[in-house]
C-alpha cells in the first residue's frame, strides 16, 4: 500500500481514498457528536452557508468555529467538552471548523472520503484494510508547511501509517506530541474557547469502535458513522 502525504493548500487534486486528520478539535468533536445521537453530519467551509442551510433544514444544530473561537449563532463550537451530555438523538448537525472541515471541502477529486482524530484511529485503519486500496492519502489539515503548526495532526497520521504497515505504534509518544504540538498549548485552562477537557477527551485513544465516512449527495458533503 502507498501512502501520501498532503495539506490543506495541496489536497485539491488527490484522488482515491483519503483520510482527513483533525485531532483539535474537528473530527473528535465530530465523533462526540455521534455519540449523543447525531444522525449525520454536513462538513462546510463558511459561516455563511452554515446559516443559510439551517434556514432550509428542521431539527438541526450548528456546531464550529473560526480561528478556534465560536461562531456567534452557532449552537456550540467545535469542543468534544460542551457537547457530552446533551441529547442530540437524530439530529442533523452542520460543522465548520477552520481545518478539518475545509480539507473534506477541498478533496473534490477523492473517490472516497474518511475523517479521524485519535479516538477512532484503530476503527479507521480497520476500515482502511477492508477496503484494501493499493494507495491512500492522508491530509494533515492542520499542518502548514514553514510554520510550526499541525504536529498533533501529523502525529496522527504517523500512528495510521504505523497501523497500516503493521508497525508498532508508541501511544505514549503521540500522545506527548500531540500535547506539545502548538495548537494542543492552547488547551490550559485559561481561555474559555479552548478547554483543558477538550484535549484530553481529544487523547482518549479509540474511544469509539466506528470509522467515519463522507458521502456526497446533491452537493453536500455528508459524515456518517460506520460501526467496525
Amino acid at each position: 500500500m502507498r501512502i501520501k502525504r498532503v495539506t490543506l493548500a495541496t489536497c485539491s487534486t488527490v484522488t482515491g481514498l483519503v483520510v482527513v486528520i483533525d485531532v483539535l478539535r474537528a473530527f473528535t468533536t465530530a465523533a462526540f457528536l455521534f455519540q449523543q445521537g447525531v444522525k449525520e453530519i454536513l462538513l462546510v467551509s463558511g459561516v455563511e452557508e452554515s446559516f443559510a442551510l439551517r434556514e432550509k433544514m428542521s431539527d438541526c444544530i450548528l456546531i464550529g468555529e473560526v480561528d478556534g473561537v465560536k461562531v456567534p449563532g452557532f449552537d456550540f463550537g467545535n469542543s468534544p467538552s460542551q457537547i457530552e451530555g446533551h441529547d442530540l438523538h437524530n439530529k442533523q448537525a452542520i460543522q465548520r471548523t477552520t481545518a478539518g472541515t475545509q480539507g473534506v471541502v477541498f478533496a473534490t477529486q477523492a473517490n472516497i472520503i474518511l475523517a479521524t482524530g485519535l479516538v477512532t484511529i484503530s476503527a479507521t485503519v480497520r476500515y482502511i484494510k477492508k477496503l484494501n486500496p493499493s494507495q491512500i492519502t492522508l491530509i494533515q489539515t492542520g499542518f502548514f508547511v514553514g510554520q510550526d503548526w499541525g504536529d498533533d495532526d501529523v502525529a496522527c497520521a504517523d500512528a495510521i501509517e504505523c497501523l497500516l504497515l503493521n508497525q508498532t505504534v508508541s501511544w505514549k509518544t503521540i500522545t506527548q506530541r500531540v500535547r506539545a504540538s502548538r495548537s494542543g498549548t492552547y488547551y490550559d485552562g485559561s481561555g474559555p474557547h479552548f478547554p483543558s477537557q477538550d484535549l484530553e477527551m481529544a487523547l482518549e485513544i479509540d474511544r469509539f469502535n466506528f470509522a467515519m465516512r463522507v458521502k456526497r449527495k446533491q452537493g453536500l458533503n455528508i459524515l456518517h458513522c460506520i460501526e467496525i
